[in-house]
């Protein structure tokens, strides 16, 4: 799976929900910097950031990574 799947995701969530770099990695205590490079590909985003994201924006991880076109999570367990 190449990178630029990832970036277009979350930086596409991120605009959605109309927040700036700063305040979603202010959220989810990460540097700027940092969370920058993962919405351009330059890094590899973590599977628990990923996770936390589809949390926050109530999408599925799958389709952060664009496994499916389905933003609807899947149940979660009790």
């Amino acid at each position: 799976m190449e990178l630029g799947v990832m970036k277009l995701r979350i930086r596409d969530l991120r605009d959605d929900n109309n927040l700036t770099q700063k305040q979603i990695s202010s959220l989810f205590k990460c540097d700027q910097s940092l969370y920058s490079k993962y919405e351009r590909g330059e890094r590899e985003l973590p599977l628990d950031l990923a996770m936390k994201l589809a949390v926050y924006y109530n999408v599925s991880v799958d389709y952060i990574v664009k496994l499916t076109d389905e933003k609807k999570p899947y149940p979660r367990n009790s």
